[in-house]
């Protein structure tokens, strides 16, 4: 039995998907408010319950051989350190005392770099931490930016020709398709190369954020009409937030952190992926393509 949190979310509905294909058992952990009528359609167990509730998180951890984390907070509600610190590392616990064989856990690309700015960062780096040393086997997956997040955006490039970049257009990413970071999480427990390891998770290709609307000028054969406002634009934002909500400024640190900085994966560690789960990693054309229909 594997259990996935953040199961109604872009990565976890995929992860579930996975597994039910494969025929894997699955809890499907979500919330009460969430829409998961299409989990159960595919035949996952759903678990109501409140990730922030330990109880809840007890019960659901009850029976289940492998959990997969792959629940977030919202950068601008400012719940980082009650979802991507406190509840996984509740879960960590009960994975322990549960005897789980395998902790799947999604933390995100430069975790590690003490982002002083950035809540999530540095809630997923102590939980990176905490399950090393816990005793539990497990993989920690490293992502960058999801192909899936892109969509709403090639949706609204194909109405409009309009792009919006904020920041750098130079500064460089590896998008990671959202299918693919699936394929992986679903693997990890059932793959003697991931056992106890930490893997970089990005697309085949180093791209500047200012390639993005040039793919999407490809795909849907249009001219970009790029809008490009500085970062201190979020700055601004972020003043202005602080003046009414003090938590909100904070967390839309990590939001600043995203744009200011660089994400990507190197060859080698592309190469490395592709060697230990045995399939060569989409491209973000690809992925948009297909989503499209195109």
């Amino acid at each position: 039995m594997y259990l996935v949190t953040g199961a109604t979310g872009g990565l976890g509905r995929r992860i579930v998907q996975v597994l039910r294909e494969q025929g894997s058992s699955v809890r499907a952990f979500v919330r009460l408010t969430s829409k998961y009528s299409s989990l159960e359609q595919r035949g996952a167990e759903v678990f109501i319950g409140d990730l922030q509730q330990e109880r809840d998180l007890q019960k659901a951890c009850q029976g289940v051989d492998y959990i997969i984390s792959a629940h977030g907070s919202n950068e601008v509600s400012g719940s980082a350190q009650a979802l991507d610190y406190r509840a996984n590392i509740e879960l960590i616990d009960q994975a322990k005392a549960n005897g789980v064989k395998h902790f799947v856990f999604i933390s995100v690309l430069g975790a590690d770099r003490n982002y002083e700015d950035a809540p999530v960062f540095k809630a997923k780096r102590a939980v990176e931490r905490y399950l090393e040393n816990s005793g539990v086997p497990y993989t920690i997956l490293r992502p960058s930016g999801f192909a899936s997040n892109l969509l709403p955006l090639a949706e609204r490039f194909q109405q409009t020709g309009i792009y919006v970049l904020i920041g750098d257009p130079l500064s460089r990413s590896s998008i990671v398709s959202t299918d693919d970071l699936a394929r992986i999480a679903a693997a990890s427990p059932t793959t003697e190369g991931a056992r106890n390891q930490v893997f970089a998770v990005g697309g085949p290709e180093v791209l500047e954020r200012g390639e993005i609307p040039k793919i999407f000028g490809r795909i849907f054969k249009k001219e970009p009409i790029l809008l490009n406002p500085p970062l201190l634009a979020v700055d601004g934002i972020r003043s202005l937030v602080g003046v009414f909500n003090p938590g909100a400024k904070a967390a839309l640190g990590t939001f600043r952190t995203l744009l200011a900085h660089e994400f990507y994966t190197t060859p080698a560690e592309v190469e490395r992926l592709e060697s230990v789960y045995g399939f060569k990693l989409e491209s973000l054309e690809s992925f948009v393509r297909r989503y499209m229909g195109l």
